[in-house]
C-alpha cells in the first residue's frame, strides 16, 4: 500500500517519537509515525505501564500508561497518522525524497526522525514446546491492564525487575500469584523482592525457584488450560500447579534492524549524533534512548528535548525561509494564540 509523501516520518512511537509528532505539527509540517509495536508508547506500554515515573518536568509522579495517554491526546491535536505493527524493512532514496519500506506499505518522506528507542524489540517467549499453543489463549507476554486478570490464579515465570513488579501489583489482584524462576538468584530491585518474599511468608502467594514448566493440562479439555506441570530443575521431581494465566517475563529481544545498513555511524546498536541531532546523513536526524552523543543522558526528559532539536533541524532544512527556532508556543496562531 503507498502512503501520501509527509515532510517527516518519525520510526519510533514512544515518549521521543509522540513527543516530535506533536511537534512537528506544530512547526506546520505533516508528519507521520511508523512503529513495530502494536500499541504506542514504546517501552512504556510494553514493559512496565502500571509504574510511577517520579523524572518528568511538570508531573510530581505519573504512570507510565497515563503519561503515554497524555502525548497521546498532545499529539492527536494535529491529526497525522501512526502506523502500528509495521516493522521497517528498508530504505531508498526516490524522486528527491525518501521512500519507508515495511512489509504493509511505503511511506514516502522529505525527512526522517529516528526516535526508536531500544529498537524493534518483542518479548522472549517461554522454550517449551508445549507453551506456543496457548499464547493468547492464558499465556501472555504483554501486560496492558491489570485488572483483566482479576479472581485468576496468575503464573509470572522469570526472575527480573518485570517478574517482580508484575508478581507485587498483580497479587491484591489476583487471587493467587505464584512467581516461577530456574534459579534463587533474582536480577530485580533487592525492596521488591523482599517484598514479594514477605507475600510468600504471609501465604498471599508461592515462589517455585529450580523450577521451569513441563507442561500444560486441560482438565475437563476446553479452551483453556487448568494446570501446569512444574519441574524441579536440579532433582526432575515434577509438581501439578493449578493455574489460569501464565505471564512469561523473560526480557526482549532488540534490534534496530535495517537501519544499521543505512550509512550511519553507530556505537553498539545505537546511532551517534551531533548536537543538532543530525546522524551524518542528509535528511535523517534521531533522538530518544537510540542516540549516543558526548554527556548522553538515557531519560525521558532529554529525550523530548531532542525530538524538537530534531524537528526543528529537519522543518528548517526542507523549508529554509522557516526559521530553527520556532518562538514560543504561548504566542502561537497554530493553537489560536497571538502570532508573532
Amino acid at each position: 500500500m503507498d502512503h501520501p509523501l509527509k515532510d517527516i516520518t518519525i520510526i519510533g512511537g514512544g515518549p521521543a517519537g509522540l513527543f516530535a509528532l506533536f511537534y512537528a505539527g506544530m512547526r506546520g509540517a505533516s508528519a507521520q509515525i511508523v512503529d513495530a509495536l502494536p500499541e504506542l508508547g514504546g517501552q512504556l506500554t510494553a514493559l512496565y505501564p502500571e509504574k510511577f515515573i517520579f523524572d518528568v518536568a511538570g508531573y510530581a509522579q505519573v504512570l507510565a500508561k497515563d503519561l503515554v495517554k497524555s502525548l497521546k491526546e498532545q499529539a492527536a491535536r494535529f491529526n497525522e497518522p501512526a502506523h502500528l505493527g509495521q516493522a521497517v524493512t528498508g530504505l531508498e532514496e526516490r524522486d528527491g525524497h525518501f521512500v519507508l519500506h515495511t512489509r504493509k506499505g511505503d511511506y514516502p518522506t522529505k525527512s526522517i526522525i529516528i526516535a526508536a528507542g531500544i529498537g524493534a524489540f518483542s518479548p522472549r517467549r517461554l522454550p517449551q514446546v508445549c507453551a506456543e499453543p496457548w499464547y493468547g489463549r492464558g499465556i501472555y507476554d504483554v501486560v496492558t491492564d491489570p485488572l483483566e486478570y482479576k479472581g485468576q490464579r496468575v503464573v509470572i515465570v522469570g526472575g527480573g525487575d518485570s517478574a517482580f513488579d508484575w508478581a507485587t501489583q498483580l497479587r491484591g489482584v489476583a487471587t493467587h500469584v505464584a512467581l516461577v524462576h530456574r534459579s534463587d538468584r533474582f536480577r530485580a530491585h533487592g525492596a521488591t523482592v523482599a517484598q514479594f518474599e514477605e507475600d510468600v511468608k504471609a501465604g498471599r502467594a508461592s515462589m517455585f525457584t529450580f523450577h521451569e514448566i513441563a507442561d500444560v493440562l486441560c482438565r475437563p479439555a476446553g479452551e483453556r488450560f487448568t494446570h501446569l506441570v512444574l519441574k524441579q530443575v536440579k532433582t526432575k521431581a515434577t509438581t501439578e500447579f493449578e493455574a489460569d494465566v501464565v505471564l512469561p517475563m523473560l526480557g526482549f529481544v532488540s534490534d534496530i534492524g535495517p537501519i544499521a545498513d543505512w550509512g550511519l555511524t553507530l556505537q553498539k546498536d545505537e546511532i551517534v549524533v551531533n548536537q543538532l541531532m543530525e546522524t551524518g546523513r542528509a535528511g535523517i536526524w534521531a533522538a530518544g534512548d537510540v542516540t549516543m552523543y558526548p554527556g548522553k543522558l538515557k531519560l525521558i526528559a532529554c529525550g523530548f528535548g531532542e525530538a524538537a532539536t530534531a524537528v526543528n533541524q529537519a522543518v528548517h532544512w526542507m523549508y529554509p525561509e522557516k526559521k530553527v527556532a520556532p518562538g514560543h508556543s504561548s504566542n502561537m496562531a497554530v493553537f489560536g494564540q497571538k502570532d508573532d
